[in-house]
């Protein structure tokens, strides 16, 4: 029971600080700004956007794979959501356009996003409402999603550490046989050399 309580406290605490990943950065005129990240397969990313408007400029975004697959875009925007589910393990880039006919007159956009993953970017509020559970059951509902995303994470990290490992023992013994190659070849070269200059100097009767 103890280790109950202490695990329960860890996940409490850990949802009363969430991390922050809130991003503000300038945009300026007919220029484009791309942020990425990698995640794993079947994860909920979403992200709140918030860009200044200016007159006769516009702001596109587009969210794409590393296949450059469109998972969410909209054009001309200045306040709002988006959300997708990765369907793969895969390196996903989110990308804001600038777009303006009046580049000399123009002015620089500030671009506000908040992005969301995992158990964070769930929306248990529209849960209770939908659901109707009570807020106890929300909070556990939040705590097992926590969980899960934890054990997830250290399953990802375990099969990365894996195949580092593996990639590490297949370069070493690479490595082992190349050695063994080359002083082989060191070896044989004298050798070689020492046999054929005899021979060279039995032609020409310089040695007996």
């Amino acid at each position: 029971m103890p280790a109950i309580k202490s695990l329960l406290l860890i996940f409490t605490i850990a949802f009363s600080f969430p991390a922050i990943q809130c991003i503000m950065f300038n945009l300026h005129p007919n220029q484009r700004k791309c942020l990425r990240e990698e995640l794993r397969q079947n994860v909920l990313i979403s992200g709140d956007y918030d860009v200044s408007e200016h007159f006769d400029q516009h702001v596109h975004y587009v969210v794409t794979d590393s296949k450059g697959h469109i998972l969410s875009q909209k054009e001309d925007i200045n306040k709002g959501k988006f959300s997708f589910i990765s369907e793969t393990f895969d390196q996903f880039e989110i990308c804001f356009i600038s777009k303006t006919n009046l580049e000399s007159k123009s002015e620089v956009h500030e671009v506000k996003l908040d992005v969301k993953t995992g158990a964070e970017a769930v929306n248990y509020e529209g849960m209770e409402e939908v659901a109707k559970l009570k807020p106890m059951e929300i909070d556990l509902k939040r705590l097992e999603d926590l969980a899960d995303s934890i054990v997830m994470d250290f399953a990802d990290m375990k099969k990365r550490e894996e195949e580092m490992r593996d990639t590490n023992e297949s370069t070493n013994s690479r490595v082992f046989y190349l050695s063994i190659f080359s002083i082989l070849i060191t070896l044989a070269l004298p050798a070689w050399q020492m046999f054929y200059l005899k021979k060279y100097f039995k032609s020409k009767k310089l040695i007996e």
